[in-house]
């Protein structure tokens, strides 16, 4: 009789803290979109994968835009996170934390097939969304600023032979062969092997960094 009076007074559900809901509610929208692609926009879609209703969502985003823009500042910095774990787990040698960088990039959880999907939508919402469009210029810079930083480190130890490098204009060079080789990859995979990907950055670092004179254009 006891046992089946403590768990009548149990509550039916448990109540959950702000923050926690609305990362769960981000959650089932990141694995929409994974799922559904621009289908998975749906807010009946997001509320039925996170199992509550629609009123919930508004009650924490005020329309769909604030909600995936939350996903997708939530993307971005779990992506730029993990390579930064990548980098600081590595040796301290510049060439080493960058070739952790390379592999991270080149590697579960970025290297996903599904995460297309993700990217495709947010893409497809820049143009007609300024809370996108803040989120991306805030992410973006985040990480062209990590790649300028380790190209920073390798250039200081290189031996003086050629031009200043302008580092700003590197890291976004960087960027966008990082970029491009991820997309390729996610298309067709097996138009060619990670490891591959990886040596082909890693050459087009070794090329900047012969052709350097030591210091660097801040």
């Amino acid at each position: 009789m006891a046992l089946n009076a403590a768990r009548a007074a149990r509550p039916r559900y448990e109540r959950q803290l702000p923050e926690q809901r609305r990362q769960e509610l981000i959650d089932a929208t990141i694995e929409c979109l994974k799922r559904h692609g621009h289908e998975g926009l749906s807010m009946r879609t997001i509320a039925a994968q996170a199992g509550v209703s629609l009123g919930l969502i508004n009650h924490h985003f005020p329309n769909k835009d604030e909600l995936i823009a939350a996903a997708y500042r939530h993307f971005n910095t779990e992506l730029v996170a993990g390579l930064q774990a990548a980098v600081q787990r590595a040796p301290a040698a510049p060439r080493a934390r960058m070739r952790a960088f390379f592999k991270a990039s080149f590697s579960r959880p970025n290297l996903d097939p599904e995460a297309l999907a993700v990217w495709v939508v947010f893409w497809g919402m820049y143009r007609h969304s300024p809370l996108i469009q803040g989120v991306h210029r805030e992410s973006y810079q985040g990480y062209v600023q990590l790649l300028r930083d380790m190209l920073g480190e390798l250039v200081r130890e290189a031996p003086r032979q050629g031009p200043p490098v302008d580092l700003r204009l590197a890291a976004i060079g960087l960027t966008a062969l990082l970029d491009g080789l991820w997309l390729e990859w996610c298309l067709e995979p097996a138009s060619f092997r990670p490891a591959e990907a990886i040596a082909l950055c890693e050459a087009w670092v070794d090329n900047l960094v012969r052709r350097t004179d030591g210091s660097a254009l801040e």
